[in-house]
């Protein structure tokens, strides 16, 4: 086998040297200068940004307001399908089961939780379970009786190993850590608890969300769809349990892309909300400029039922607003919806298939009323470049105490953690001024070109081999950090909401997607665009090899 960590090092360190002599060539004009260019900018273009959108959409000013809007009407043949074979279900699905009367929380909850223990699919995915969990189901299903079913009663969860549940061992993947015991739940957990949502088990994560794939602590989490290839990180356990249908609903957090990355490997559908929109509070913190926590599920209109009961201000996390627009339930059709489709960038160091699968959900979209429209956004490159600089500061900053046990750290951390001291205070000042410059540039261009949303290629190639830690990009091999996060970390970076889903198989047989980006706020934008997708195409249906599913497939 490649020896993981001599690759690693000698892709993260390149990287990074490139990264920040790019930076320092294009320095920002020297005081006294017009530029908008403080962090505290970005704070009031987000709120001009969030008046706008509450103007155009109601509110919630509690999250527990917005669930109710949301809830789609009951399919019933969803629901005895769903019932005759919880696994295969959604979240919405299993929902209209319970309404209907067809299966109960503690039925759903008896069928998938010998998946959790068990080698009969790959458990990879599963660190822990969660205790209480029988009983939550035994009150959800008393609760659906009596008619007081809350808007996520009985549904089943799995919380990314970053997350904290209370009373649960929560590691962050690492041996640094020890059997840490979280001493409450995260905010989105308590959320999602007090929604009739029951956790049930902690799903693996790269270590403090950033190392490589395999884990020094639990090893490596293998891609249902194939053993060999990796799910993608961090949130590896959430994306992989989700396609191998033990778990209809998942918690994950992005820094780079980490929800939309095993989303599109994995071929499920995942959101990483506006920045400020979910609280991080109960989160271990990778790059907390950078950090985003979201739903991952099997379909578009499953995120939205959750979305609009963890979004919302905590009172704790100071990033979050406490009015948010209400997200909305996901119309049946995009009808004058203006699509920006952008190439350069998004486009180069990109599969054919994965080209081809952006092409033909564009032509989808087309069908379906939206208007297509180019748009170009200016000097990625070197916007890429401060998203490695922000990243390395704000690691060192939060790991720099655990300097003197580095060596426990796995290979693909400690390569991470030994690069992150060279950027300067200047250097990362820099990229921090630089950010709202870029994320008012990218509004105004959003503006010009009259585009809702841009709908990009998602990763640039299928899922990644375990044994190498390489991609091929039409039979050229490249290192998985060369190709994974290339168009998805700008949006951590600006903060914009970013939704990934399926679009498709590769000629290898490995899923590919399609990613859905919208202006700060507008998260339900982009849930729409991609339910009215979901409607007419059968991507986010398809079931690997390795699942839990016992019935006929759509493949």
């Amino acid at each position: 086998m490649t020896d993981v960590a001599a690759v690693v090092r000698g892709t993260i360190a390149p990287q990074l040297d490139r990264a920040l002599a790019a930076s320092r060539a294009n320095p920002l004009p020297a005081a006294p200068s017009a530029l908008r260019a403080e962090p505290a900018h970005s704070a009031q273009l987000f709120g001009r940004l969030l008046d706008a959108a509450i103007d155009a959409a109601p509110t919630a000013a509690r999250p527990e307001d917005a669930p109710s809007a949301c809830r789609p009407a009951a399919d019933t043949g969803a629901a005895a399908d769903a019932a005759a074979d919880p696994a295969a279900a959604t979240v919405v699905e299993l929902l209209d089961a319970y309404r209907s009367g067809t299966t109960t929380p503690s039925a759903v909850l008896a069928a998938l939780a010998p998946h959790w223990t068990s080698d009969d699919v790959w458990s990879d995915a599963v660190l822990r379970l969660v205790d209480g969990a029988e009983a939550a189901a035994a009150e959800s299903t008393r609760r659906w009786a009596d008619d007081e079913a809350r808007p996520l009663e009985g549904i089943p969860f799995a919380v990314k190993d970053i997350i904290d549940v209370a009373g649960t061992i929560v590691t962050s993947g690492s041996l640094q850590t020890g059997d840490r015991v979280a001493p409450a739940d995260a905010t989105v957990v308590a959320r999602l608890r007090a929604a009739g949502a029951i956790p049930v088990f902690t799903a693996a994560t790269t270590e403090f969300a950033c190392g490589g794939p395999h884990n020094a602590r639990y090893g490596a989490v293998r891609n249902p769809w194939d053993p060999e290839r990796w799910t993608g990180g961090s949130s590896t356990g959430s994306g992989s349990a989700l396609a191998a249908r033990i778990v209809p609903l998942a918690l994950g957090s992005d820094t780079g892309g980490s929800i939309r990355v095993p989303s599109a490997l994995c071929g499920t559908t995942g959101i990483k909300p506006t920045y400020g929109l979910v609280p991080r509070t109960g989160v271990a913190s990778l790059s907390w400029t950078l950090d985003h926590v979201g739903p991952m599920a099997r379909s578009a209109e499953d995120l939205a039922l959750v979305l609009a009961v963890i979004a919302g201000s905590d009172g704790e996390d100071p990033t979050t607003f406490t009015a948010v627009p209400l997200i909305e339930a996901a119309p049946e059709r995009v009808e004058g919806l203006r699509i920006g489709v952008p190439r350069g960038w998004f486009t180069e160091r990109v599969d054919t298939a994965v080209l081809d699968a952006h092409a033909a959900a564009t032509e989808r979209f087309r069908t379906l009323g939206a208007t297509l429209v180019p748009i170009e956004f200016d000097d990625l490159e070197s916007i890429d470049a401060e998203c490695w600089t922000v990243f390395y500061g704000e690691l060192a900053a939060n790991q720099e105490a655990n300097a003197a046990t580095a060596d426990l750290f796995d290979a693909g951390t400690r390569a991470r953690f030994d690069v992150s001291f060279l950027p300067t205070a200047a250097d990362y000042l820099r990229a921090l001024r630089r950010r709202p410059l870029v994320q008012a540039a990218m509004v105004a261009r959003m503006d010009e070109a009259g585009a809702d949303v841009v709908l990009t290629p998602g990763i640039g190639a299928t899922a990644p081999r375990l044994d190498d830690l390489t991609m091929s990009v039409d039979g050229e091999r490249f290192n998985l950090h060369d190709v994974i996060p290339r168009n998805t970390r700008l949006f951590d970076y600006v903060g914009f909401p970013a939704l990934m889903m399926p679009a498709g198989t590769a000629p290898d047989g490995l899923p590919v997607g399609v990613q859905l980006v919208a202006r700060p706020w507008d998260d339900r934008l982009v849930l729409s665009a991609a339910a009215a997708f979901q409607r007419v195409t059968t991507h986010h249906r398809l079931v690997p090899p390795s699942s839990a599913v016992r019935g006929p497939t759509d493949q």
